[in-house]
């Protein structure tokens, strides 16, 4: 039986796998469901139709399920489904879908929320991601997998992050970010590439440096930025991490943050 603290509310309808631990003053809606291994610390409150994968660790006063914070919402049966082993930490909040999307907002698993970062309303978040404290995401967001926001950073609603890339602390999303871009600054420049994080997952010296030519020559070539991309496209495009960029980028709708500048390339250990 799942351990529940008599100071809990649980209600009628929650399914918690047998192992589930409910610490003091935490709340759980009827629609609720909890898999194996996830802790409940304390203050919790978890509500709508919201599937919380194995062992995820929630701490005091997050919020999990509650409505979008959207206008047009129109009080339907949306939901969210966290992955597992994740750690949300103190004051983190995520919101369930709206009628006007697919209903559904997911984040993957092995993610680290930190105190009061956001994920709203149609959100699809990925595998590995990092939020720093107070890091939000607008509604209908799509970020990839491996990816990092700093401190405080904020992205506008249907942006997407590719896999991969870190946006700088204090920074403002509002353009599409290409896998493994490093963004920074109030309007979100695209400055170069995550080095650091490409290196953390095992890339090798080659690879950056195939990434950094095609890097240089998608927004630092001659041409319009259409012909640089077939043409980096007919050049590097059967390099995956190089073909994986050029998707991104012929898959979007929307703007694309462009590069601005030529940040050094440092890839020695």
């Amino acid at each position: 039986m799942p351990s529940i603290d008599p100071s809990a509310r649980v209600a009628d309808g929650a399914r918690l796998a047998d192992d589930v631990e409910v610490g003091p003053f935490c709340t759980i809606g009827p629609n609720v469901e909890i898999g194996a291994g996830t802790k409940l610390v304390s203050h919790v409150a978890i509500t709508g139709h919201t599937v919380i994968g194995e062992r995820n660790v929630i701490r005091p006063f997050a919020s999990l399920g509650t409505p979008p914070q959207s206008t047009h919402y129109r009080g339907g049966p949306t939901r969210l489904v966290v992955g597992s082993d994740n750690d949300i930490r103190e004051g983190v909040t995520m919101n369930t879908g709206t009628e006007d999307d697919h209903g559904l907002t997911r984040v993957g698993s092995h993610c680290f929320f930190m105190v009061g970062s956001h994920v709203g309303h149609d959100c699809v978040v990925g595998d590995h991601v990092t939020f720093a404290n107070n890091a939000v995401l607008g509604g209908h967001v799509q970020v990839g997998s491996h990816v990092v926001f700093g401190g405080q950073a904020a992205v506008r609603q249907f942006v997407r992050i590719g896999d991969g890339a870190m946006i700088v602390g204090l920074s403002g999303v509002r353009a599409d970010v290409i896998p493994f871009g490093l963004v920074h600054g109030q309007s979100a420049e695209l400055i170069g590439l995550n080095v650091v994080g490409m290196k953390r997952r095992g890339l090798t010296k080659a690879d950056i440096h195939k990434v950094h030519r095609g890097f240089e020559a998608l927004f630092f070539g001659e041409g319009t930025f259409r012909e640089r991309l077939d043409l980096v496209a007919a050049d590097l495009g059967d390099d995956p991490l190089i073909g994986q960029i050029v998707a991104f980028i012929r898959s979007g709708t929307r703007p694309l943050t462009m590069g601005v500048k030529r940040a050094a390339l440092r890839v020695a250990s």
